[in-house]
C-alpha cells in the first residue's frame, strides 16, 4: 500500500535539480549570487529546461539581475530598467551577467 507521502510525491512529478548555488562577496556591501536549477519542464515563458536567478546586490539592493520567473520568461534588470534576455545557454548566461557587472562597477 502507498503512503500519503509517496502519493503526494508521485503527483508532483520529477523535482528540480540544483546545478549551481554560490554567493561571492565582491566588496563590503556588494555580492553576486547565482542559483541555477534544471527543471523537468520549461518555466512558463521560457523554452529551455533551466530555472535561474543571478543577481548583483549592492547595499541590499538588486542592481543587476537575470531571471526567468514564470510568465515573464527570460529577462534581465539593470538598475530600474528591464529587458527581454535571449537565453542561449548557461555559459553565455553567466558571461553576460559578469559582463553587465563589470560595466556596472566601472561606472
Amino acid at each position: 500500500m502507498l503512503s500519503v507521502d509517496k502519493i503526494a510525491n508521485m503527483k508532483r512529478g520529477p523535482k528540480a535539480e540544483l546545478i549551481l548555488k554560490e554567493r561571492l562577496e565582491l566588496a563590503t556591501g556588494l555580492f553576486a549570487e547565482i542559483v541555477i536549477w534544471r527543471v523537468p519542464e520549461p518555466v512558463r515563458g521560457s523554452s529551455h529546461d533551466f530555472k535561474y536567478r543571478l543577481a548583483l546586490i549592492e547595499n541590499n539592493i538588486g542592481v543587476v539581475r537575470y531571471d526567468n520567473e514564470a510568465g515573464k520568461g527570460d529577462h534581465k534588470h539593470i538598475g530600474v530598467d528591464e529587458a527581454i534576455y535571449q537565453f542561449s545557454g548557461l555559459d553565455t548566461l553567466q558571461a553576460d551577467f559578469w559582463h553587465d557587472i563589470e560595466r556596472r562597477l566601472k561606472r
